[in-house]
């Protein structure tokens, strides 16, 4: 398993980055504790979480994943450098008066919040999480270039940005002299691909922006555990959020990841993974797992490389 650079943040990376969105929702503490363990056990390195996550679930009020991780870190008794956290400002839970967005206030308030979560003195990757179309972006680069210099942080990045939205950023650092998003987090797997691939991919490729993509794996759907829609729809947690994808064109990627897997003599979660991992510009997936069965497919994708024959399948399945 290689490490992988991440962009101009003098960051290296895992192939594949643990998704803590599960943690505090379909993985709890002690299960979460267990995947942690095994995860960097197995060589890897990196943890994408958000303060906001997982505020969804009944009962809880948003900041359960960074919590977790926390206390992992602090009882698991590894040394703090060798993990890279990643997590995000900007959202709020469901149900929370907290007003959202990228305010230089607001950012100050969470970036404290988050640092006593995961019990630590500094975040590696610091995201913002939505575009903030009331905030200019010199206010929430200026608070991120106080928070690099205080040590709070060491890079920075952007959720959820367009192509039009992350090369106005470029241009305020710029004209301002401040640091720019060296990382941009999409939306991106081998069902949804429009809003990456073209003119995003292409501006990160030109701007050396590394890339970590999430729903990486559709929600489940490319794991290829559902097969059909009336069985993904029965899924409490996920279920509505997989149905969508069983069209015409949802079913033959499963067809050409199922293909693919017999060939490498793995599952098919770890395919999607690998391609995503394989593709122009990306530098690695965020993936989760609730299970040491699941885990085995993210670490399996870790190791996995793809033919051109194999890759030029999977894109024309997907096209």
């Amino acid at each position: 398993m290689d490490l992988r650079v991440l962009g101009r943040t003098g960051l290296s990376i895992s192939p594949v980055v643990f998704g803590g969105n599960v943690f505090g929702w379909t993985a709890d503490e002690k299960t979460s504790f267990d995947l942690l363990d095994k995860f960097f056990d197995a060589g890897f390195d990196t943890i994408d979480t958000a303060d906001c996550y997982s505020g969804w679930v009944p009962g809880n009020a948003g900041g359960e994943s960074e919590t977790i991780i926390g206390k992992w870190l602090k009882q698991s008794g590894r040394a703090r450098d060798k993990a890279v956290i990643i997590t995000k400002v900007g959202s709020t839970p469901q149900g929370s008066a907290m007003e959202k967005g990228l305010a230089g206030a607001r950012i100050i308030d969470a970036v404290e919040s988050s640092l006593k979560r995961l019990q630590t003195d500094y975040i590696d990757l610091y995201l913002s999480h939505w575009p903030d179309p009331k905030t200019p972006h010199e206010e929430t680069l200026a608070t991120f270039a106080k928070l690099k210099e205080q040590g709070k942080i060491r890079a920075i990045g952007c959720s959820n940005f367009n192509a039009e939205q992350l090369k106005a950023s470029f241009e305020a650092a710029g004209k301002a002299g401040l640091p720019r998003y060296d990382v941009l987090e999409p939306e991106y797997n081998l069902y949804d691909r429009s809003g990456f691939d073209g003119p995003l991919a292409d501006l990160c490729n030109a701007q050396d922006v590394g890339v970590i993509t999430y729903f990486s794996l559709a929600s489940g759907f490319l794991t290829g555990k559902y097969k059909s829609k009336a069985e993904a729809e029965a899924n409490p947690n996920r279920g509505g959020m997989v149905a969508k994808y069983f069209d015409e064109r949802g079913t033959r990627i499963l067809a050409a990841l199922d293909e693919v897997a017999a060939e490498t003599h793995s599952q098919p979660a770890s395919v999607a993974l690998a391609w995503i991992a394989q593709r122009s510009g990306v530098t690695a997936p965020i993936a989760s797992a609730t299970s040491a069965r699941q885990l085995d497919t993210l670490i399996a994708a870790g190791n996995l490389k793809l033919t051109g024959n194999q890759m030029a399948l999977l894109n024309d399945a997907s096209a």
